[in-house]
């Protein structure tokens, strides 16, 4: 899977990769020519002599160390771009990719390990492109050529890298081996607890109120434990390398002398053959440990590659009818479809059907929604009402498409919106979500999300309509006023209000609430619903809500139990023929009434 990915992402930069090879293959060269411009000097000028010989070739071994300087740093250079680059590109796959899942696929991932994955994993990939470019093709030619070069010096001295050799791949195998588990359990770790790191951030006010800090820290302090013991199990394999291929490099060098020695004594060799036969020896031993050196480094990056590949390689289960071709619906399964009636989808502008729908996620034993079915008009709304957990926040989600129905169909304007592309389909709505989530910026740029081009009359007319002029009258800076990441430096209820107030600014003919309203006082609520309903008096309401005060004048009242309708109609109506509804009056009616 590494080779796979690295071959992809090093195929879109050629000419970078081609430029590294040949400068790698040029310091390769220069590397090797060296020791042997090094024995002639020894043979010829210092042994023989003469002088000359040594300025000539002196000079020589100077250019040829600017040639392999200058190839180094050429190499380098490219390296660090390509490797850049490859970063670069790697992350905003994963971005894109991201953007494509749905909730089932991100919940199934987990969102600090898609974090982890699309920075710390890039890293890894990374980092590891950049020795492949600066060390993989240099190690081999320098390897390959040193043996060459000392058999040529002396066939009787090579024996000694008949030991050497396999004796430092045996140990670096073996090292090599060891770290790919160690690091695979070392991700892991590191999601575990990042993930528990932005838990107690973004739950520290929870933690505080019921004096859990205590328990938090040692929850942490365990992950942390076992994330650091893992990393020393993985740094003392590596500290180990270093010394075991020095002691492995040392004890050649004595051999190469001491057998080189008594070479030259017999007059089988001459000291300028032994120099060389010595940097080939260290060249040889150079390559394998750079090479090496690379292939202790892969185990991290094999592991960060499959888990970038398994987000990469995971295909949406919402995703556009048109871009995978006609017929495909999700990688959810399909459950039989109830038969339809005679009649064709209802048609108009903002007109919303649902017929016989129903949901299941992957393996579920019991469905969430089934036999779902009724037609939201425009100019009328449309409420949806049950206890926690009836599924009525999943019934919103599949008008978007941020899940997909596994039953049945949901039209729009009488066309099945699996037939709309994912753009003009969330295009054509608005809509408040349950959990009013803002973005680090402005109040004016979180307002323009959904109309870019909006003036700042049109901005501050939403903003009024939407009951915000209050705590807006008592900002400095306005629309200009920086909201924190997620909105956490305002009010529930204030989120909500800006939340509406971004809806509303994109003119729609549908309006999808998620239970938008549950953190405004009743006062602000009351306001707020009477200006919603003259100024979306021309469009089609889906509203979820857990209060009936919310619902009392809704066209159309769904009461959902155990992801079905059982009822039906509208608030008179329910009261006298429903008695889940009347249930749940009484229970809010009781709730709202003084002790």
């Amino acid at each position: 899977m590494l080779i796979g990915l690295m071959g992809r992402l090093l195929a879109a930069h050629k000419a970078p990769v081609a430029a590294i090879v040949l400068l790698q293959l040029v310091q390769a060269a220069a590397n090797l020519l060296l020791p042997t411009v090094n024995a002639a000097i020894v043979d010829d000028g210092i042994v023989g002599g003469d002088p000359g010989v040594i300025a000539r070739l002196g000079a020589l071994m100077a250019g040829i160390a600017a040639v392999q300087a200058g190839a180094a740093v050429a190499a380098g250079f490219c390296a660090a771009v390509v490797a850049m680059k490859t970063g670069q590109r790697l992350r905003m796959e994963i971005f894109l990719k991201i953007q494509e899942l749905s909730s089932q696929e991100v919940a199934r991932f987990g969102t600090q390990s898609l974090t982890t994955r699309a920075t710390n994993d890039v890293q890894q990939i990374q980092a590891f492109t950049l020795l492949v470019c600066t060390m993989l093709i240099a190690g081999p030619a320098m390897g390959l050529g040193g043996v060459i070069l000392a058999l040529q010096q002396d066939v009787g001295l090579s024996a000694v890298i008949i030991v050497i050799v396999p004796l430092l791949v045996l140990i670096m195998s073996a090292i090599v081996g060891r770290l790919i588990p160690l690091y695979r359990e070392g991700q892991d770790l590191l999601d575990n607890a990042g993930g528990i790191l932005r838990e107690q951030i973004i739950g520290a006010g929870v933690i505080r109120a019921f004096v859990r800090q205590k328990h938090e820290i040692a929850r942490f302090g365990e992950a942390n434990t076992s994330l650091t013991a893992n990393n020393l199990r993985s740094a003392l394999l590596v500290a180990a390398m270093l010394p075991l291929t020095m002691l492995v490099v040392n004890l050649s060098s004595v051999a190469v002398v001491w057998f080189g020695g008594e070479r030259i004594q017999a007059g089988q060799m001459n000291v300028g053959a032994l120099t060389a036969f010595i940097a080939y020896i260290m060249q040889i031993l150079l390559a394998i440990m750079m090479s090496m050196y690379v292939l202790m480094t892969a185990p991290r990056a094999a592991v960060c590659a499959e888990r970038i590949c398994a987000v990469l390689d995971t295909e949406p289960s919402v995703r556009d009818r048109q871009v995978f071709g006609a017929g495909v619906r999700s990688a959810a399964p399909k459950m039989p479809s109830a038969p339809k009636t005679p009649q064709g989808p209802a048609s108009g502008h903002g007109v919303l059907e649902f017929r016989n729908v129903g949901f299941s996620y992957p393996g579920a034993e019991e469905p969430v929604l089934a036999g779902i079915s009724f037609v939201a008009r425009p100019g009328s709304t449309t409420a949806v009402l049950g206890s926690t957990g009836s599924g009525k926040s999943t019934l919103l989600n599949l008008v978007p498409r941020f899940l997909e129905s596994t039953e049945g169909d949901i039209f729009l304007d009488g066309a099945d919106i699996q037939d709309l592309t994912l753009d003009a389909l969330r295009g054509s709505m608005s809509i408040v979500p349950q959990q009013a989530h803002l973005f680090s910026g402005t109040i004016a740029e979180n307002l323009r999300m959904a109309a870019p081009e909006a003036s700042n009359d049109e901005l501050w007319d939403v903003l009024e309509k939407a009951q915000t002029m209050r705590f807006m009258r008592d900002l400095p800076l306005g629309l200009h006023t920086p909201v924190g990441q997620g909105g956490t430096t305002l009010s529930g209820g204030q989120r909500q209000r800006l939340c509406i107030a971004r809806a509303l600014l994109r003119k729609s003919s549908l309006f999808l609430f998620d239970d938008s309203f549950s953190a405004l006082d009743y006062d602000t609520e009351t306001r707020l619903r009477e200006v919603l309903e003259a100024e979306l008096a021309d469009a089609a309401v889906l509203m979820v809500a857990e209060r009936v005060s919310a619902v009392e004048g809704a066209g159309l009242i769904l009461v959902l139990d155990g992801g079905r309708i059982v009822a039906q109609g509208t608030h008179p109506e329910l009261l006298e023929t429903s008695g889940t509804y009347r249930e749940i009056v009484e229970s809010q009616l009781a709730l709202d009434s003084p002790l």
